[in-house]
């Protein structure tokens, strides 16, 4: 019976095909294009650099989002990175480990405080924000700094898939730790495009 109903009403039968998986929750989108609840998981940093010996050396592949450290020319660990986002790229070349600083904070970026520790303005550039009355700077939080140029280094932050610093070379906390206590001073890094 209800075959014959749409015999009579093609309309409404294409209609229906098209719409009974949309109702039905039928429809699935493709994993690739489903909203992720929060960063990637990470499957590609490791760390294997432990019983290797030698100088270490730092590759930095912006094209890749990766970090790469070497110690007497073998590969002890990769990691995920997040470089500088568009207008704030991270630079390329050939530089040196100028800087370490365990408990680092940005005398750039941060967020002004009242009186009471709560935040008054977040996100400050202190190049183009000025302080309000009253306000204190607090730096942003950037544990295992290793500066590389000017105020651009490697340290431990959010890395959300993609570039979206502000120049720096962000990693992930555990990879960030084994590449501080690896380089120092004077240490070579390579960033590539």
């Amino acid at each position: 019976m209800m075959l014959s109903c749409f015999a009579f009403r093609p309309r409404l039968f294409v209609a229906l095909v098209f719409l009974l998986p949309v109702l039905s929750g039928c429809v699935s989108t493709p994993l690739a294009q489903r909203p992720h609840p929060g960063p990637p998981v990470d499957d590609v940093s490791f760390w294997d650099g432990d019983h290797l010996s030698g100088s270490p050396s730092v590759r930095i592949s912006l094209s890749e989002q990766r970090a790469y450290l070497y110690k007497g020319g073998q590969l002890a660990g990769v990691s995920l990175i997040s470089s500088g986002r568009e207008g704030l790229g991270t630079l390329t070349g050939d530089y040196r480990i100028l800087e370490k600083d365990r408990e680092h904070r940005s005398s750039l970026f941060g967020a002004y405080m009242d009186a009471q520790g709560n935040v008054m303005q977040a996100d400050v550039d202190t190049s183009k924000d000025p302080k309000p009355p009253g306000a204190t700077y607090l730096g942003a939080d950037m544990p295992f700094w290793m500066r590389i140029t000017g105020g651009t280094g490697m340290h431990r932050g959010f890395l959300p898939g993609y570039p979206d610093s502000h120049g720096c070379i962000r990693m992930p906390g555990f990879m960030a730790e084994h590449f501080f206590h690896s380089v120092a001073v004077g240490t070579p890094v390579r960033i590539e495009p």
